[in-house]
């Protein structure tokens, strides 16, 4: 089915508004749910009895099926209908955060996290397909795409806030709770309101083995980076395991190369503005998730906040993160072009976090946090908008659930990946200043900064690869739109999804 043909039948712009309201907040959701646990994660410990060593799988055993499913969900939503997907990922979701709130055991948490993980990993793969199929004309689409951005990158944040508040207020089993008449809502106005639309692998066989292929690769990469944290990155656990990863990933593109109807076919690849887009995106979360992460840990342990406040720590990211996406980079985007944001939103990303590198152990949030709130809050919301059109550019009608899906895995992975990096850097350099006599407070903050520079050098390589490959598409009426699966010029990705 076209695109034209979706939207036709979503009926008036009230209604697509009301469906991407409720795509939003089930994506909310699943993000929020990435980060809530963090602030919550000492009174889980002392509430169930977890062990220190086995604390960090509540946040893994989410992580991992949610990185590791979202690419195979984006096609399955592509084959057999996204409104389909994105409803049994709901329900799915729905059902574990009950479970999560109602553990008694660290057992029965970590259990209802990994299906949480997957649950979650089957909404969100397929959320910004339909977003750019029931929003085509330009300006409509930025306007929906900022909507989609602010959830995706001020989701993390607000997080913290939320989780800090609920823990403190009532308890942790609230962080979960919370989730439960939200996603029912959602599930009963997603039926009545969003337009369904026949998947476009009816009558296809699936490559089944290159989806047990690739949903291996993925959960094993995922694995492998945030087990290094622990195990260290020249380890024999995270070597082996890594290699594990190459090898599936190996065996997975020649079985692409060779299927009939390959689950992740090789034209998706084609398209400059789809890798550059999504090797960008990795480098940028990679970079940026070190504010995330490691900012919460510098107010807490260095300044000494509470959980509560350090939500509030953090909340201008937030704030700035919305007033960007949702009103200024959809203008910016439809002047000047998503790269020319792009590429300046990464300057100040990377900025911020210049800037953090310079914490001070007898520092102040005014002066150490705050100031890098500020492009930091600014940069990520013109770049999220940025780089979602960008990687939809290239994908036809027929690919958009997967390039979702791919876009999303990315920021997984990238997120994974920075705070395996990040994490190990900062520890590593804590504990070698601990050995020369530092004190502790002066150790910590070392190692952060460390890890903040680094994550600035992550964010400068995102800007070279955005500046070297990615192109502004052209705008409607500039040129011929290619048909699916046809290469096109490598300077003119057209959005067709």
């Amino acid at each position: 089915m076209s695109a034209q043909a979706v939207v036709a039948r979503a009926g008036s712009g009230s209604s697509r508004t009301l469906a991407l309201a409720i795509l939003c907040a089930g994506q909310l959701m699943v993000i929020l749910d990435g980060t809530i646990v963090n602030v919550a994660l000492p009174s889980i410990q002392e509430s169930l009895g977890f062990s220190p060593s086995n604390l960090g799988w509540v946040v893994n055993a989410y992580l991992i099926p949610f990185g590791g499913l979202l690419l195979l969900s984006g096609r399955v939503g592509d084959m057999v209908g996204r409104k389909r997907v994105f409803i049994t990922g709901l329900i799915v979701f729905t059902l574990a955060s009950l479970l999560c709130g109602l553990a008694q055991n660290p057992a029965m948490l970590l259990g209802a996290r990994f299906v949480q993980g997957v649950g979650g990993a089957v909404t969100s793969s397929v959320t910004l397909a339909m977003v750019v199929t029931m929003f085509t004309e330009p300006k409509e689409r930025a306007r929906a795409i900022g909507v989609y951005s602010f959830v995706q990158s001020a989701g993390g944040t607000l997080g913290l806030l939320l989780g800090g508040v609920l823990t403190q207020a009532i308890s942790w089993h609230w962080i979960f709770f919370v989730n439960v008449p939200i996603g029912v809502v959602a599930v009963f106005m997603a039926q009545r309101s969003l337009r369904a639309e026949e998947g476009t692998g009816r009558g296809k066989s699936t490559d089944a083995f290159g989806a047990v292929l690739i949903t291996a690769a993925l959960m094993l990469a995922v694995y492998t980076i945030v087990g290094a944290a622990d195990h260290g990155f020249g380890s024999t656990h995270t070597l082996g395991f890594g290699l594990g990863t190459l090898v599936l990933l190996a065996t997975f593109v020649v079985r692409q190369a060779k299927a009939r109807h390959p689950l992740l076919p090789p034209r998706m690849f084609k398209f400059r503005n789809v890798s550059g887009a999504l090797g960008t995106h990795t480098l940028m979360v990679s970079g940026i998730f070190s504010f995330q992460f490691l900012a919460v840990l510098y107010m807490q342990n260095v300044l000494g906040f509470d959980e509560v406040q350090t939500g509030f720590g953090v909340l201008p990211v937030s704030l700035l993160i919305g007033l960007m996406s949702l009103f200024l980079a959809p203008r910016l985007v439809a002047r000047i072009g998503p790269r020319s944001v792009l590429l300046v939103a990464l300057v100040l990303i990377a900025g911020g976090l210049g800037f953090l590198g310079q914490i001070s152990a007898d520092g102040a949030y005014l002066t150490d946090v705050f100031p890098a709130t500020v492009p930091l809050g600014i940069g990520f919301g013109l770049a999220m908008p940025s780089l979602a059109g960008l990687a939809m550019s290239g994908a036809t009608p027929q690919d958009s659930g997967l390039a979702s899906g791919m876009f999303n895995t990315m920021q997984q992975v990238g997120s994974s990946l920075g705070l395996a990096v990040l994490s190990t850097l900062a520890a590593s350099h804590a504990g070698t200043l601990l050995g020369d006599g530092a004190a502790r407070s002066e150790a910590l903050t070392g190692g952060y900064q460390l890890a903040f520079r680094v994550g600035s050098c992550f964010v400068l390589g995102a800007l070279v690869v955005a500046a070297a490959v990615l192109r502004n598409p052209p705008r409607p009426g500039n040129g011929p739109a290619a048909s699916a699966g046809t290469s096109r010029p490598a300077d003119s990705d057209t959005a067709s999804a």
